[in-house]
């Protein structure tokens, strides 16, 4: 049966499916505004200034000029090939039937989604188990790697962890699965409004200003600043804020960057809160067009030492193809960075879970991503991000050379950030 007719008119059949197309975007994976006392609590943050939630300083918006390059970067053959592993990224299934020896596990499932278990308290941040960070199945980044565990076996839940509204940190079917349980919900001012409009009770949303803290089993959260944006619609005004986090239990205390660029907060937070057992770093997704909004790997490095960090957990890269650079590049990058200052580094694999506390030795540190590139990690014609990357040695702070496991200073530029979407 045709969906036109042979005037070229749309057929009822066909103008139904888009209504229902449509509707199905605009009031599902869109999420909501903030109405009524959650907007008026939005407007009284001191964080909402002229119509919109701020950063500390101002950034720019994507010039209409800066599509050129990035286009231009898109549809190379040969970069958008190194953009991807070339072969199956190795994951592991984490026996998390025990509690952590020493009372901190982190179990890194890929980007931005981890799943801390810290003085008794089980926290997942930015849980993403769908195959694509898009409002729609059928388009938008799809996952490099399969989830290293189906989210019914991951156990009970004390906390999920919001950092903000793009789509490779809330999923739609992933907080719909988890609102099904008894799981709380920790996520910045605004973003509540997408939770309860997905079927969270409000009564289980704690929704926090940046400096506000929140109390479960006797661990703290608190959302602290970052420096990024918000929005899940073209046309969405920035209602919903973007945080950073601290889980603060009475013997361990981690951070949790979510998006950010490089800003000078960090240094304040780790005075204010620090230091901290282990953060958790956004290091991909950079590019020199959005320089605002994502650090670099190089000023990952200098985040967690104004954090006060002990071990650094490179997170946001691996799992999804958002950014022009190679899929290695990342971590590369953070390691060498991380030599030059002493930094303990762990690099598991998405779905290994370590313990912070436990010995050097003992952290993740074999370099397994090099089975899975497609040209040799650290090849000095590399150009990306407007400079070389030049060989360098694995081998210091608490990152040593090591076989492969089986199957597999900061630059000064700064310009023009990126629009809402999906980073």
């Amino acid at each position: 049966m045709s969906s036109i007719d042979r005037s070229g008119e749309v057929t009822a059949s066909a103008a139904d499916s888009f209504r229902r197309l449509r509707h199905a975007l605009r009031f599902r994976a869109l999420g909501a505004d903030p109405e009524g006392t959650r907007l008026a609590r939005v407007r009284s943050s001191p964080n909402f200034r002229d119509g919109a939630f701020r950063n500390e300083r101002p950034i720019d918006g994507l010039d209409l000029t800066d599509y050129i390059p990035l286009l231009r970067e898109t549809l190379n053959r040969e970069a958008r090939a190194r953009r991807r592993p070339a072969r199956p990224v190795p994951t592991r299934r984490p026996d998390l039937v025990l509690p952590p020896a020493t009372g901190l596990r982190v179990t890194w499932m890929g980007h931005a989604t981890a799943l801390v278990e810290i003085d008794g308290l089980r926290v997942l941040f930015d849980p993403v188990w769908g195959t694509r960070c898009s409002p729609v199945g059928f388009a938008g980044p799809r996952r490099l790697h399969p989830v290293p565990l189906p989210l019914e076996d991951i156990g009970p839940v004390d906390v999920v962890v919001i950092s903000h509204d793009h789509y490779d940190h809330l999923d739609l079917p992933t907080i719909r699965a988890l609102a099904d349980n008894r799981t709380r919900f920790c996520v910045p001012l605004g973003v509540g409004a997408h939770l309860e409009r997905w079927g969270v009770p409000a009564d289980r949303i704690d929704e926090l200003d940046w400096h506000e803290s929140t109390r479960v089993k006797g661990v703290e959260l608190t959302a602290t600043p970052a420096q990024h944006c918000c929005g899940r619609g073209l046309r969405r005004r920035a209602l919903s804020l973007w945080a950073s986090w601290v889980v603060t239990g009475p013997d361990h205390r981690v951070h949790h960057t979510g998006d950010t660029g490089y800003f000078p907060g960090f240094a304040r937070i780790g005075e204010r809160y620090g230091p901290f057992d282990l953060s958790m770093i956004q290091i991909g997704a950079y590019s020199r067009l959005w320089p605002d909004i994502h650090m670099t790997p190089e000023e990952g490095v200098r985040a967690h030492r104004d954090l006060r960090g002990g071990v650094l957990l490179p997170i946001h890269w691996a799992t999804f193809d958002l950014a022009p650079h190679p899929w290695e590049e990342p971590v590369e990058r953070t390691l060498r960075a991380a030599t030059e200052h002493d930094i303990p580094v762990a690099v598991p694999r998405p779905g290994e879970a370590f313990e912070p506390g436990a010995p050097l030795k003992d952290l993740p540190a074999a370099p397994w991503w090099r089975e899975c590139v497609r040209t040799p990690a650290g090849d000095a014609s590399a150009a990306v991000a407007g400079r070389e990357i030049h060989p360098h040695p694995v081998g210091s702070a608490g990152v040593v050379d090591a076989p492969a496991g089986p199957g597999g200073d900061i630059e000064d530029a700064r310009g023009p950030a990126a629009p809402t979407g999906t980073v």
